[in-house]
């Protein structure tokens, strides 16, 4: 099965609030936030996890590259770009749900796709490349084109293409400019994983069933649509599964929820070899953890129990 995954977007440094009222500064972000819990399920001797990105040539930069080298994350990828550096995030917990302030003006992951033979590069060697609708939102058109291409190459080649459209409205200039990418999005993906209602508010999906045959009719493979709480819906050869999600009692933090959950999928679906409402399961089973504890990235040995290996 496969074990070589290419994660592609922007790492940020996070500011998490503390019950002292302080804040823990940290670096996050959702595909960071994929690779991160991948590097964890999977067997680092016969996987690999590597994060493509852009960072600036600052000590703040520094940090982060030696933080995602780290976690056992490939970073081989991660292009230094002059007079750039990270983006900034803020948390603000209103009980266990998150909002986010933004600062990434400078950011030099806005530049990952200027190079189109550097991205090709280093998605050459993956099975998969995962991205998300923050990558898109933070390229220019020209270079949204260009990550299309390479993305394309994977597809070619019989690679998987993972498509979270993460729906982040205000970091694009309008909605239709928004929906127009992330149907690219979904033309460049085998598999995609859609939240709903925010999907279905976009395009007037009358529920999840809509959302995936509107996803269906644009070529992808394999659709999982999450609602939070609520029930997943899992397509895949041309069948339809609801799987309730895991219950949490007392979550603490939802930060990084969904971006655990698709890489708790990816892996036993891509890796393990589970069938796709058993993948579900255990994508739920990876976020009920995450969930429970501050911060977007966890202590993993809250889910070593959930690892597997890619040798299996």
């Amino acid at each position: 099965m496969a074990a070589r995954f290419a994660s592609i977007g922007e790492c940020m440094v996070e500011l998490a609030p503390l019950e002292s009222g302080l804040y823990r500064r940290g670096f996050a972000g959702d595909t960071l936030n994929t690779a991160w819990y991948l590097r964890a399920l999977l067997d680092r001797q016969h996987s690999l996890v590597k994060y493509v990105t852009g960072v600036g040539t600052d000590a703040l930069s520094d940090e982060m590259i030696r933080f995602v080298a780290g976690a056992g994350i490939d970073s081989s990828a991660i292009e230094r770009i002059a007079d750039r550096t990270v983006g900034l995030y803020l948390i603000t917990l209103n009980g266990a749900e998150r909002s986010f302030t933004y600062w990434r003006n400078d950011s030099a992951a806005k530049l990952l796709a200027a190079v189109g033979a550097r991205l090709d590069a280093s998605l050459a060697d993956v099975d998969v490349a995962y991205f998300s609708g923050i990558t898109l939102a933070i390229l220019s058109p020209e270079h949204r084109r260009t990550l299309f291409k390479s993305l394309a190459k994977v597809r070619a080649r019989g690679g998987d293409v993972v498509f979270d459209p993460n729906l982040r409205p205000r970091l694009w200039p309008d909605r239709q400019t928004m929906a127009a990418a992330v149907i690219e999005g979904y033309r460049a993906a085998t598999i995609a994983l859609p939240t709903s209602p925010d999907d279905a508010e976009l395009y007037g999906d009358a529920d999840a069933v809509g959302t995936a045959d509107r996803i269906e009719a644009l070529g992808v493979r394999e659709i999982v649509v999450k609602a939070g709480a609520e029930p997943t819906l899992v397509r895949a050869g041309g069948t339809d599964t609801w799987v309730p999600a895991e219950r949490v009692d007392h979550p603490v933090d939802t930060t990084g929820a969904g971006d655990s959950f698709n890489a708790g999928y990816l892996a036993a679906r891509l890796v393990g070899g589970y069938a796709p409402a058993d993948a579900v399961r255990h994508g739920h089973a990876v976020a009920a953890r995450v969930i429970q504890a501050r911060g977007a990235l966890i202590d993993m040995g809250l889910v070593d129990d959930l690892a597997m290996s890619a040798a299996d």
